[in-house]
Formats: C-alpha cells, sequence, structure tokens
C-alpha cells in the first residue's frame, strides 16, 4: 500500500495497531476504532463512524468568493435572522448586544427545533450606542454603562415554527443577558490571592470571543481583548482574560453561579474545546488568540463522572495547565517553583517574545517572586509560558477535536510579522491518541492563500462526516484589497479531513461586505447551522426598519441531516 507522509502521521496518531495493519497492505481504514467522547453537537450520538466515500460537497454546490453585501450560500440553501443588535429579547426588555460571536445550540427536551441559543457579544463600537437598541432601564446612562451592557452574552430561546422558519421566542423564561454587570464567582488557584486583589468575587465579563460546551451541559465563554475595557471601568485588569462558565437554563441556583476559572490560566483566550481522556479525566485545549502566543492544554486531576452533573465543574478548579512546545512534540508543565527557579538564575535573559512586550529581568522577577506560587503562573500565563519554552505561534484562535481520530486542529489565523499573510490549519496528533499524553506530532494540515481559496482561519467546527467547517476573519481594512483580492469577503469552508479530498476547501458561505463570519453551530440532526455575522459595515440584514449594519446571529437551512446510521440515538443531552 502506498502511504504518504500525511497518511503516515494520521495513522501514527491512531496507536501501533492501526500502524502496523497500515504497513501490512490491509488497505485503508477508519482513523480509529471508537470514537473521541467531546463536547459538541456530534456528542448527541453513542458512536460515530466514518463515510469513507462522503464527499464534502456532495450535498452542496461550492460557490465562487464573491464581493456581494448579503450571505450569500449555495442554491438550495437559505437563513432566518434570529436576532440583530437592538432587538428585545425577553419580556423584561433586555436587548441583543453587539457584536455576536460564538454560538451554543442547548437543545429543550431533546429538540432539535427548540433550544437555547448562546450566542458571545463580543464587543461595542460606540458609533452604535444609540437609544433605539437600548432597553428602556439602560437609556440615558452613562457612556461606559453602555459599552458594559452591550457585551458579555445572551441567552435566547430560538424555534423553527410550523412553516420551518427559525425565530426568538421572547416570551422565554430562560432568556436573559450575561454583560458587564453580572457578578461572577472566582474559583481556582487565583482565589482570593493577592495576584487578584484578595478577591473571591468579579463584575462582568466582556470581550467574550469563542467558547465551548462542557461535558454536563454548561456554556464557556472566552474573555480576549479585555484590557481596553477593564481600564475604561476602572476596574482590576486581573479579573478579565478569563474563561467563564455559566448555566443557561438556571440562573437562580445558588449551588451554581456563573464563575470564572482561574486554573485554565488568564490570557487573551479565543475558545475552549473538551474531550474525555483514556484514564476518564478530560483534557481541555485552548489557543491565545495574538502574535506570538502559546497553545494550552488542562488536564484535571479527578474523573469526569456523567451521574454528578454540574458538579463536575469543580474538576475545572483542580487540575494541570500545560503550554505545547512545537518543537520538542512536548507539553510543558507551567510549575510555579520552576518558573521562579529560572527568572532568579543569575544568567537568566528575557526571552525575544517578552523583550517585545517591554518585559525586563526585573519586571519578570517582580511577577514571579522566589516564592512564587500557581496564582503567579495563572494570572502572568503567557509570561510563564514563555519563559519555561512554549512555541510562540501566530494567532492560535480556535481549537476543535476530531471526534473520528482524536486528532486536535487549531486555526492558526495569521502573523504579517511572520510573513504568514494567510495562516494555516495545524493539525496536533497526541501520541496513543490519548488528550492526556505529553508527547505529540503534528502538521499543517492546509494552508491558507489563493490555492486553497480560504485566508485567514478562525472559528471550526465538525460535521458527522468528519469534515471540518472554517470561517475566514480577514481584517475589514484588508478585504478586496491587495493579496486580499481574490478572496473576496470572509466565507465559510468545508475541508474534508479523511479520503479523496482531504485539505481541500470548498467555500459553502460568503458574508456581508465588512463582516467576518463567526460562531458555527450545528443542531444534533444537523439540519440547522447558527452562525453569526458580526461587523457588517453597510446594510445588512436589511430587515424592515433597519437603519444601520447591524450584528446579527442567523439560522441557516436546506441541510438534509446528518449521514449517521440510523441505529445511532441521542445520548440524554437534553434541558431541563
Amino acid at each position: 500500500m502506498n502511504m504518504n507522509r500525511r497518511k503516515f502521521l494520521g495513522y501514527l496518531g491512531t496507536g501501533t495497531a492501526a500502524l502496523a495493519a497500515a504497513s501490512a497492505g490491509l488497505g485503508t481504514l477508519a482513523p480509529v476504532a471508537s470514537a473521541a467522547h467531546t463536547a459538541d453537537h456530534l456528542r448527541e450520538f453513542d458512536n460515530l463512524k466514518l463515510s469513507p466515500q462522503a464527499k464534502p460537497h456532495a450535498f452542496f454546490k461550492p460557490i465562487m468568493p464573491t464581493m456581494e453585501d448579503e450571505l450569500v450560500l449555495p442554491d438550495g440553501f437559505s437563513y432566518d435572522v434570529l436576532a440583530a443588535y437592538g432587538d428585545v429579547i425577553n419580556e423584561k426588555g433586555d436587548t441583543f448586544g453587539f457584536n455576536c460571536d460564538f454560538t451554543v445550540f442547548f437543545p429543550i427536551d431533546g429538540s432539535n427545533e427548540r433550544g437555547l441559543l448562546w450566542v458571545n457579544l463580543e464587543y461595542i463600537n460606540d458609533d452604535y450606542m444609540k437609544e433605539q437598541y437600548m432597553p428602556s432601564f439602560m437609556q440615558n446612562t452613562p457612556i461606559d454603562t453602555k459599552r458594559r451592557y452591550h457585551q458579555g452574552g445572551a441567552v435566547i430561546e430560538v424555534f423553527k415554527d410550523s412553516k420551518g422558519t427559525w425565530k426568538m421566542d421572547t416570551s422565554s423564561k430562560y432568556a436573559r443577558r450575561i454583560n458587564g454587570f453580572t457578578e461572577f464567582d472566582i474559583v481556582g488557584p487565583a482565589k482570593g490571592s493577592s495576584l487578584v486583589g484578595g478577591a473571591t468575587k468579579a463584575i462582568g465579563t466582556w470581550a467574550n470571543c469563542s467558547g465551548g460546551m462542557t461535558l454536563w451541559n454548561t456554556l464557556l465563554s472566552c474573555e480576549e481583548n479585555f484590557e481596553t475595557q477593564a481600564r475604561r471601568s476602572n476596574l482590576p485588569s486581573e479579573h478579565y482574560g478569563w474563561v467563564i462558565e455559566v448555566d443557561p437554563f438556571d440562573e437562580n441556583d445558588e449551588k451554581f453561579k456563573p464563575r470564572k476559572h482561574t486554573a485554565l490560566g488568564r490570557f487573551n483566550h479565543e475558545n475552549t474545546c473538551m474531550g474525555i481522556t483514556k484514564s476518564g479525566r478530560f483534557a481541555v485545549y485552548m489557543g491565545d488568540d495574538k502574535q506570538n502566543a502559546c497553545v494550552y492544554k488542562y488536564i484535571s486531576s479527578g474523573k469526569f463522572d456523567p451521574a454528578k452533573g454540574k458538579a463536575n465543574s469543580k474538576l475545572l478548579e483542580d487540575g494541570t495547565l500545560y503550554v505545547a512546545n512545537l518543537g520538542a512534540g512536548r507539553w510543558v508543565k507551567l510549575d510555579a517553583a520552576e518558573v521562579a527557579k529560572r527568572v532568579h538564575a543569575s544568567n537568566f535573559s528575557v526571552p525575544s517574545v517578552l523583550k517585545m512586550r517591554d518585559q525586563t529581568v526585573q519586571s519578570l522577577r517582580e511577577m514571579f517572586p522566589a516564592n512564587a506560587t500557581q496564582a503567579h503562573v495563572m494570572v502572568n500565563t503567557h509570561e510563564a509560558a514563555i519563559i519555561l519554552g512554549g512555541t510562540p505561534t501566530d494567532r492560535p484562535e480556535d481549537l476543535e477535536i476530531n471526534p473520528f481520530d482524536n486528532s486536535i486542529f487549531i486555526a492558526h489565523t495569521n502573523n504579517a510579522v511572520h510573513g504568514n499573510i494567510h495562516g494555516h490549519i495545524t493539525r496536533i496528533f497526541e501520541k496513543e491518541d490519548d488528550f492526556e499524553s505529553m508527547e505529540f506530532m503534528f502538521e499543517i494540515f492546509a494552508a491558507g492563500g489563493r490555492q486553497s481559496g480560504f485566508s485567514a482561519p478562525d472559528n471550526l467546527t465538525f460535521d458527522s462526516n468528519a469534515n471540518l467547517w472554517v470561517v475566514t476573519d480577514m481584517s475589514e481594512s484588508n478585504i478586496g484589497k491587495g493579496v486580499y483580492e481574490w478572496h473576496g469577503n470572509n466565507g465559510l469552508f468545508v475541508l474534508p479531513t479523511h479520503g479523496q479530498n482531504e485539505g481541500e476547501a470548498f467555500q459553502f458561505a460568503s458574508g456581508p461586505q465588512g463582516c467576518e463570519l463567526t460562531g458555527p453551530w450545528f443542531t444534533a440532526d444537523e439540519k440547522a447551522l447558527f452562525l453569526a455575522v458580526q461587523h457588517p459595515t453597510t446594510n445588512w440584514p436589511r430587515r424592515k426598519g433597519d437603519v444601520d449594519p447591524l450584528p446579527a446571529v442567523v439560522a441557516i437551512k436546506g441541510f438534509k441531516g446528518n449521514n449517521l446510521d440510523k441505529g445511532n440515538k441521542s445520548n440524554g443531552n437534553k434541558g431541563k
């Protein structure tokens, strides 16, 4: 059997048995014998099987790049606008905030046609803070009050009506806002430490970029570019830059209040993805969305127990955080004693990446004193990671686990300073397919540019045929210009991760002018795809009465459903 380097690495990721079978000429194998248990829409099914002949473009005719001011979809597909900036979301009168991003669909009673949709609300442009987009109880308030209200996240209830149209139910008992005024518990190693001013509570969340779902049916949302709003609000910067957790179904659970998980580190978080290790623990993979930043993995100390439900959240407070050293193919433990030992050594010199951030030997020794604790590392995670040998990369944004073979995909969006104009997608293979492994190999799965059709990969998700769905984030100032001209507007692409078209990109959607498309998330039956349209610049979505371009979240229709065996069934991921 002929085997190229990519297939060799793919089989290496599946363990020695699969590699031996491949070398013996036994033919093409599925990447692993059993599917991973991951926290995404595919966990609804008892097992996952690859379709060897699956073609990602068989269910749609790929579109070409376009500069149209519309959400352009293939023939046979359409979309419904669920909520746009300023729309009332509940009977209290709360409104949908600005610049929607990450979405997660939580079924109600196992339904694929009614559920709660969490939507991140990342940041606000001052030009759009008009009274018409404010709830009545927030009008005529100071500008910073308005900024903080419009960010964070929203829980909205959505449903498909008898005519097949997706809508928002504003009478929902669940619909609410999480914003810059919501109180959060601080949990984990930094709780109550001097590094967060002795605080056990934090006020507000903002800069919520992407996130993830937990295995116990709660929401993880990530605070990314938090610094400016913290300064404007005169609030401690150390209270932001964390992963938050929210139960979308129950805001009155005194035992489970919104929380900030300091054990997952503080940096410019993009997203999380979670999977079960072979020992029954879980791993959380994360990226730090800035130039010359690192990729992280958290492993819980305790084992996941489905019967404990939300009590499993405690496992996010007690575990170990690692950073990827790509050159060595190893995960490096972020240990406070080791960081302190290095920075206080007589021959210590500041790594060049930290020099670019104006760090000095003295400032790093103050950041990590000789008696440094894990709280020091969790609050100053990027610095600790670089000091211990973490590899600086090109804006590691979304990370997702391929549930068919346990490989981890990373969207490295770009880094013009390195000449990586269009970005690339990296694929990590953990040793023995185990998320708990300390060794890995990796490949560049796909490179952005004209040859692939996409530029600046951002959020990722998988479908039931192991196709990788990728949205792009070319800067608004670059769209349609220079080397970006050929790509048109930002779009949504489908890339097979196996088969004859492995790594090829097929364009499924093109966004309105100036926008980026964000947060793709399927219903479990894959008959609807939720997608956020962030910062359009002209007149989209052009509903009756709209006078401004409005960020909005949509439901895309036209899918025939997943290709899983009919014998597969829901594993009970239901709302309350």
